[in-house]
């Protein structure tokens, strides 16, 4: 008997379905990140109805989700590897569509703060339980293109918060406030979270049609299923320290530079070439798109295709190639012409994206199933509190600190982008070498036949 309800008693469900779920999963994560990257868009008015710097409004953009998302995180991801994933998911939904369009009622830089925590708590449920999903659905061949599809879900959100936010934020009134039944007077920009928050409670619904699927790579022991203490699990996780914290911290901080980015590009034309926010935002959200899509699928395309070759660690060459890409990217802040700076802006986002998908796909390779959710929470707590903890925060630093000019951002910027790149290749190229070592002996103990048979 099943522990689980609805759990997925077809032991090879459908290549059709299985990608209906990674399409329903997908959609998921497009609008967990519609919701984390619309405040991009709202840095001048933020600032001017609630009397904010730069700093403060960065620790909306980063910290105050990332502290709860990656703490929860790895609650919740302990939590995955033990029960129904789906119904973890619908929940996690739920509160954070609920919160986000609460955030349309706060009055107070305090209010909006402990909101954001509350919608990082909600997503902190979504990509661990997912990536488990996902690993069970896929054999190994196709896992990093249906892991970088699922990712790509990251870089639409951000793209369509910019792109379609930006059509919103255009329309808005600029000044005055509008009555909203049950929230009272808010401030016009407000009603984007009730747009953007409320659709979301949809995606939770259409949730329910995932079947939770049976339980790949399970240890066993004397031919049941083995539940592990918490200090196990971690034991199991930390096995290759100096691997996993490579990948982990290399991935980290590629998605620093890409939120860092994301973070500050358009405030950056507004300030630099006085574009408007609205165009800067619809202009820089296209570019993503095309570059983000693109630069996931390559990464995952590329990865499956080295595994095929047998190269054992080409999950991790992908991520050595990405960081490279980021680093040689420095300069494109300092052009002098707009346009320019936004066809080349397409080379950093392409590589900003292009690991995520490889890598959450080697950290699950190297894991057995009872420890898969908590080891995707672990590697997401880094990504989340180094990439979007402190990647739009050393932008603001940069720019009210050290240059003490806010026309300076494009020095951030670049600050950014070699700090990002740099740091990335170095954990990347750490865990080159033992990762293959560590597949090429996993992959040897596969074909040695049992008990001589």
């Amino acid at each position: 008997m099943n522990e689980q309800p609805g759990i997925f008693e077809q032991k090879t469900p459908s290549l059709r379905y299985s990608w209906y779920v990674v399409g329903l999963l997908t959609l998921a994560n497009i609008s967990s990140f519609l919701d984390r990257q619309i405040l991009a868009l709202l840095v001048a008015p933020i600032k001017r109805d609630l009397h904010l710097s730069d700093t403060e409004v960065s620790l909306l953009m980063g910290l105050s989700f990332a502290m709860f998302y990656t703490v929860f995180g790895i609650v919740i991801g302990r939590l995955a590897d033990r029960a129904n994933r789906r119904n973890i998911i619908i929940t996690g939904i739920a509160l954070w569509s609920l919160l986000t369009a609460l955030c349309a009622g706060v009055k107070t830089y305090s209010q909006f703060f402990f909101a954001r925590m509350g919608v990082g708590v909600g997503e902190a449920t979504l990509s661990p339980s997912a990536y488990s999903i996902i690993t069970d659905y896929f054999p190994r061949r196709k896992l990093a293109v249906a892991m970088s599809v699922f990712t790509m879900g990251i870089f639409l959100g951000s793209g369509l918060a910019l792109a379609i936010g930006a059509a919103l934020v255009a329309k808005l009134p600029t000044t005055g406030m509008l009555d909203v039944p049950v929230l009272g007077s808010i401030y016009p920009w407000q009603k984007l979270f009730l747009m953007i928050g409320l659709p979301g409670l949809i995606i939770s619904l259409l949730v329910f049609t995932i079947r939770e699927p049976i339980r790949k790579d399970v240890m066993k022991k004397d031919g049941g299923r083995t539940r592990l203490s918490l200090r196990e699990s971690l034991r199991i996780v930390f096995q290759h320290p100096k691997t996993f914290l490579s990948i982990c911290v290399g991935t980290a901080f590629t998605a620093f530079a890409s939120y860092g980015t994301t973070a500050w590009v358009p405030t950056y034309f507004n300030r630099t070439f006085g574009w408007a926010v609205p165009k800067a935002g619809l202009s820089f959200g296209l570019v993503l798109l095309a570059a983000s899509v693109s630069g996931i699928l390559w990464g995952g395309w590329y990865a499956d295709r080295l595994i095929k070759k047998g190269i054992q660690n080409g999950r991790i060459r992908v991520g050595i190639i990405a960081a490279a890409g980021i680093l040689v990217s420095f300069f494109i802040p300092l052009v002098s012409s707009p346009n320019l700076v936004l066809v080349l802006l397409f080379v950093p986002a392409f590589f900003m994206a292009s690991p995520m998908g490889a890598s959450a796909t080697a950290v699950q390779e190297l894991m057995p199933n009872q420890v898969r959710a908590l080891s995707s929470a672990i590697f997401l707590f880094s990504i989340n509190m180094i990439g979007l903890g402190l990647g739009p925060y050393l932008v603001a630093f940069f720019t009210d600190s050290v240059f003490k000019d806010e026309m300076a951002i494009r020095f951030s910027l670049v600050a950014l982008f070699i700090v990002g790149g740099s740091v990335s290749l170095l954990f990347y190229l750490l865990g080159y070498n033992d990762y293959n070592k560590i597949m090429e002996q996993r992959r040897e103990t596969e074909r040695i036949p049992v008990n001589g048979g």
